[in-house]
C-alpha cells in the first residue's frame, strides 16, 4: 500500500508541474523583413536558446511558434544578419522583426593581420582564382542553350522622412501616401514608383543571341503631359542595371565597377577565407573581399564558392565603401542568390539591388530596389531559329494583362509584394486626381522644361522669351505648341519675335501630322511636317540641347557680329523603328540676306566688288541613323540619351537642285558620323566622336559649305570648338575627332586632403582637318563669294593649311556634385585674327 501512495504521489507532482507548464506556454507570431530592402526573409531561425526547438520563416517571412514561458530567451538568426532577441516582458505575442544586414564586414567580423598582405602563398587568392577560370563554364553566356520565366520589379519611393516633415501643413491632404519605415521605426517613407515585368527569356551560344518575350508589363505612371514615363522606366533601368557578377566590369549607377571574381580581381582585392559551410551540400567556403584602395570603384563583401570541382559562385552579398567618389549615394548592397538547374550547373535565381540616394549622409533620401527572380530554368533544350528571330525584345502581352488584374498577378509574381508596394499604383492613380497636386506638376514642368500648361497648348519655352545679340539688340518672343490634348495627330508650333536694333519681326510656324498616331514627342516617331521660319542664325552653330536665342547665350566672347537673317521653307519625313533606325527625308528652300558684317561680294580682278543681297538654295535630303538599344528620357524639347556602351552611326546625304524653286547651286553633300561610348573599368569612361563629310561640285559659294561649328560663348560645348570663331573654318571635305575623357577621380581621389573634395578629372581633346578644292576656294577663283572680313576689313575665313586644327582642355568635374571648369588651350592657327588661344570655360554635369 505504502509503494502504491508513493507511486500515486509522483504521478500526481509530475501531472500538477506538467500541467503548470501548459498553463505558462504561448504561442507567439511575426514577420522578418531585411531593414534596407523591406524583403521577407524566408527560411529564417527562430529557436529557443540552449533547446532544439526551432522553426523556420515561410516564404513571406512568417512564422508561428510555441514557447513554453516568458523566461525562456528566443532567438531570431538568419546567415549574414546579427542575430536578435525577443523580449516577452511587455506580453507582446506579435513581433515585427528587421533585420540589418551585415555590412561592416572588415570592423566587426574580420581583423585583418598587420603583416603586409600579399597574393603569393595565398589559399584565399588560390580559391579566387579558381573561380576565374571556372567563370566561363558557369555562366549563361557559357551554355548552350537555356531557358527561363524572370520576373523584375523596381520600386522606389521619399525615404526617412521625419515626423515633422510629415505633418507640415502643406502636406495635411497627402497623408494617405506616407506610412513607417517599420512597426519600430520614428521615420517615414512615400512610396512613389513601381514597376513590373514578367518576361520569357531564350538564350543560344552558337550563334549567340538572346530572346525575351515580355508577357505582362504594368508601371505607376504619371500625366503624360508632365512626365515621359517611358524615358523615367528608362532611367530608373540604366541607374538599377542588372548585375552579373560574371562580367569583367558591372555597370550601375553610369559607372562600372570592377567585379571581384574579374580577371584582375586579384590586383585590386584583398581576398581572405572567413568561413567554411559544412552544413549544405556541396560544402561552401565564405570568402571575404575587400578594395585594395577603398575610393576605386569596387565592392566590398562576402562570397560563397562551391567546393564540388565547379568553383561556382553560390552566393553573394556586396556593397561599395563609403570613401568612394559617387554623387548623392548614401547606401548601395547586392544580393545574389544561385540554385542548381536540370544539369546541375549553377544559375542566378534572384538578384537584389538596393540604393539610397540623398544630398547629404543623412536627413530624407530617395531609397530604390530591384528585384529580379528566375524560374522554370532549364538548360539544354534546344530551340528553332524561327524563335530568335527579329529584335531582341518583343512584346506578347497577354490580353488578360490589359485590366492589371489583382489576381492575375498574384499568379506572375514570383513573391509577394509588401504592402509599401502594393499602395503605390493606388496612391499614383489618386494623386492624379488632386488638384493641388496637379497644380504642382504644372509648375514643376513649368521649371525643368520651360513650358506652361495652358489647356490643349504649352506657352514657352521661357528661357527665350528674352535675349541680345548686337544685330537684334533686345530680342523679346513669345511662342507655344498644341498638346495631345487638341489632337494626337496634328502638332503645331509658332514663335513671333522682334529686335529693337533692327526694328524687325521674325517668325516661326509649323505643322505636323503623326502617321501612327502618336505624339511626335514619344517614340517611335512616324510625322510628315511642314515648316516656315524667318529669323536670325549664326552660321554655322548648330546647337543640340539648348535654343540659340537662349538668354544664357547673349553673352559672348571676341567679335560677334556674324549673322544671316534666314528664309526658310521645310517639309520634313521622319520615321522611327523598333530596332533604333531611323530614316529622315526633306525638302527645304533656303533663302540667306547677310546681316552684321557678313558680306556677299564677288571681287573682280577689274571694277568695283559686286554685292550680293540674297543667296537662294533648294535642297534635297535623306539621312540614316542607327544606335543599337539607345535608351533616353525624351523631354519637352530634346531627348537626353541615355548612354551604353553601344555605338551610334549616322549618314546624311543633302542635293543642292539649281533651278527648281529658285535654287542657284547644285552640289552633294555627303556627311557620316559615328560615336562611342568606350568604358575603361577603373579608368572612368572617353565618350569618342567621329564624323566627316564630302562635298561635290564647283563654284559653290562658302555660306554653302561646311563651316565648322564654332563656340564664342563662356560655356563649354561638347560639340564645338570652344576658342575657334564664328565662320573661322571653311571646307569642303573634313575629318574629326572629338574625345572626352573622364577618369573619374582615379587619380585626385588617391591625394590626401584633396581626395575629400570628390573632384574628378576630364581631359579633351578635337582635331579637325580638311580642304577646301581650288574650284570652291575664293583665293583661287574670283566668280565666287570673297572670304569673310571682320571689322577691321581683315581676313577671319580660312581653309586648312598643311596641318589640323586642334584644341585640349584639362578640368575639374563634380565641383559642388554639379560643375566642369575646363582650361581650353588652343594648338595652332595663332596667327589668325581675333582668336584666343586659351580660355576658362564652365559646364552644368550632374553626374553619379
Amino acid at each position: 500500500m505504502k509503494y502504491y501512495i508513493q507511486r500515486f504521489s509522483l504521478v500526481s507532482i509530475s501531472l500538477f508541474f506538467s500541467l503548470l507548464s501548459m498553463a505558462q506556454t504561448f504561442q507567439i507570431k511575426g514577420k522578418v523583413t531585411d531593414r534596407d530592402t523591406q524583403e521577407p526573409i524566408e527560411f529564417a531561425t527562430i529557436a529557443i536558446v540552449g533547446s532544439t526547438k526551432a522553426t523556420k520563416t515561410d516564404e513571406n517571412g512568417n512564422f508561428t511558434f510555441s514557447v513554453p514561458s516568458k523566461n525562456a530567451k528566443v532567438r531570431v538568426s538568419y546567415v549574414g544578419y546579427p542575430s536578435q532577441d525577443l523580449d516577452f516582458a511587455s506580453g507582446k505575442t506579435f513581433f515585427n522583426i528587421t533585420l540589418a544586414p551585415e555590412n561592416e564586414i572588415a570592423e566587426v567580423v574580420i581583423k585583418r593581420p598587420r603583416l603586409k598582405y600579399s597574393n603569393k602563398n595565398n589559399p584565399a587568392v588560390e580559391l579566387i582564382r579558381q573561380v576565374i577560370d571556372h567563370r566561363e563554364q558557369n555562366r549563361l553566356t557559357g551554355q548552350n542553350f537555356v531557358e527561363f520565366e524572370q520576373y523584375e520589379k523596381i520600386s522606389l519611393g521619399l525615404s526617412n522622412l521625419s515626423p515633422k516633415f510629415v505633418n507640415r501643413k502643406a502636406f495635411k491632404n497627402y497623408q494617405f501616401l506616407f506610412q513607417k519605415e517599420s512597426d519600430t521605426s520614428s521615420t517615414y517613407m512615400l512610396p512613389a514608383y513601381m514597376e513590373e515585368k514578367v518576361s520569357k527569356v531564350y538564350y543560344r551560344n552558337d550563334p549567340k543571341k538572346t530572346k525575351q518575350y515580355i508577357l505582362a508589363e504594368q508601371k505607376a505612371e504619371f500625366d503624360p503631359k508632365f512626365i515621359d514615363n517611358e524615358g523615367l522606366a528608362n532611367y530608373f533601368n540604366k541607374l538599377y542595371d542588372k548585375v552579373d557578377i560574371y562580367d569583367n566590369n558591372i555597370t550601375l549607377l553610369t559607372n562600372q565597377f570592377l567585379s571581384p571574381i574579374a580577371n584582375s580581381a586579384p590586383t585590386f582585392y584583398r581576398y581572405y577565407i572567413t568561413d567554411t559551410i559544412k552544413n549544405v551540400s556541396p560544402n561552401l567556403v565564405e570568402l571575404s573581399f575587400f578594395p585594395r584602395n577603398k575610393s576605386d570603384f569596387l565592392f566590398q563583401g562576402k562570397l560563397y564558392v562551391s567546393l564540388d570541382g565547379q568553383y561556382a559562385v553560390q552566393g553573394a552579398k556586396m556593397k561599395v565603401s563609403e570613401d568612394i567618389n559617387l554623387n548623392f549615394v548614401r547606401d548601395l548592397n547586392i544580393e545574389l542568390t544561385f540554385d542548381k538547374d536540370n544539369v546541375d550547373k549553377y544559375y542566378l535565381s534572384r538578384s537584389s539591388l538596393g540604393i539610397d540616394f540623398a544630398l547629404t549622409g543623412k536627413g530624407s533620401g530617395i531609397r530604390g530596389n530591384r528585384i529580379v527572380s528566375y524560374k522554370d530554368y532549364i538548360n539544354g533544350n534546344p530551340k528553332p531559329d524561327t524563335l530568335y528571330a527579329g529584335a531582341e525584345i518583343e512584346r506578347k502581352i497577354q490580353k488578360k494583362t490589359v485590366d492589371n488584374s489583382q489576381k492575375y498577378w498574384e499568379g506572375l509574381r514570383q513573391g509577394l509584394l509588401t504592402s509599401k508596394e502594393k499602395s503605390i499604383y493606388q496612391n499614383i492613380d489618386s494623386l492624379q486626381t488632386m488638384p493641388s497636386f496637379r497644380s504642382f506638376m504644372d509648375v514643376a514642368a513649368l521649371v525643368l522644361s520651360g513650358y506652361k500648361q495652358a489647356g490643349p497648348i504649352e506657352i514657352g519655352p521661357v528661357n527665350t522669351f528674352y535675349s541680345y545679340n548686337p544685330v537684334e539688340g533686345l530680342r523679346l518672343r513669345i511662342g507655344g505648341r498644341t498638346t495631345e490634348q487638341l489632337s494626337n495627330r496634328f502638332f503645331s508650333e509658332a514663335y513671333a519675335a522682334y529686335g529693337f536694333e533692327d526694328k524687325k519681326w521674325k517668325y516661326f510656324v509649323s505643322g505636323t501630322y503623326s502617321l501612327n498616331n502618336k505624339s511626335v514627342y514619344k517614340f517611335p516617331q512616324h510625322y510628315i511636317r511642314s515648316s516656315y521660319q524667318k529669323d536670325t542664325k549664326i552660321p554655322g552653330q548648330n546647337l543640340e540641347f539648348i535654343q540659340e536665342d537662349n538668354v544664357l547665350l547673349s553673352f559672348k566672347r571676341g567679335e560677334n557680329k556674324s549673322y544671316l537673317y534666314n528664309n526658310v521653307y521645310k517639309l520634313e519625313y521622319k520615321a522611327e523603328f523598333s530596332n533604333n533606325f531611323s530614316i529622315n527625308a526633306g525638302l527645304t528652300k533656303w533663302k540667306q540676306n547677310p546681316a552684321g558684317i557678313i558680306r556677299y561680294q564677288i571681287i573682280p580682278k577689274l571694277g568695283d566688288p559686286i554685292q550680293i543681297n540674297e543667296l537662294n538654295t533648294t535642297e534635297a535630303s535623306i539621312g540614316f541613323r542607327w544606335a543599337p538599344k539607345e535608351q533616353f528620357y525624351q523631354g519637352k524639347l530634346y531627348r537626353t540619351p541615355v548612354y551604353n556602351q553601344y555605338p551610334i552611326f549616322t549618314f546624311n546625304y543633302t542635293a543642292g537642285i539649281k533651278g527648281v524653286l529658285g535654287g542657284e547651286y547644285n552640289y552633294h553633300n555627303f556627311t557620316a558620323g559615328a560615336f562611342k561610348r568606350i568604358y575603361l573599368s577603373q579608368l572612368g569612361y572617353a565618350d569618342v566622336n567621329l564624323d566627316g563629310t564630302y562635298i561635290l561640285g564647283n563654284n559653290i559659294a562658302y555660306p554653302l559649305l561646311t563651316l565648322h561649328r564654332a563656340n564664342q560663348t563662356y560655356a563649354y560645348q561638347l560639340q564645338s570648338y570652344n576658342l575657334m570663331n564664328f565662320m573661322e573654318f571653311i571646307s569642303d571635305q573634313h575629318a574629326s575627332i572629338n574625345v572626352q575623357y573622364y577618369m573619374n577621380g582615379f587619380i585626385l581621389n588617391k591625394i590626401p586632403l584633396i581626395k575629400k573634395l570628390q573632384l574628378r578629372e576630364v581631359f579633351s581633346f578635337k582635331g579637325l582637318y580638311g580642304g577646301l578644292r581650288n574650284e570652291n576656294n575664293p583665293s583661287y577663283n574670283e566668280d565666287l563669294f570673297a572670304w569673310q572680313r571682320n571689322s577691321d576689313d581683315q581676313i577671319s575665313s580660312f581653309t586648312f593649311g598643311n596641318k589640323p586644327y586642334m584644341e585640349a582642355s584639362f578640368g575639374l568635374g563634380n565641383i559642388f556634385k554639379i560643375l566642369r571648369v575646363d582650361y581650353v588651350r588652343r594648338l595652332n592657327y595663332l596667327d589668325h585674327p581675333n582668336v584666343s588661344n586659351s580660355g576658362i570655360r564652365a559646364r552644368i554635369k550632374v553626374d553619379f
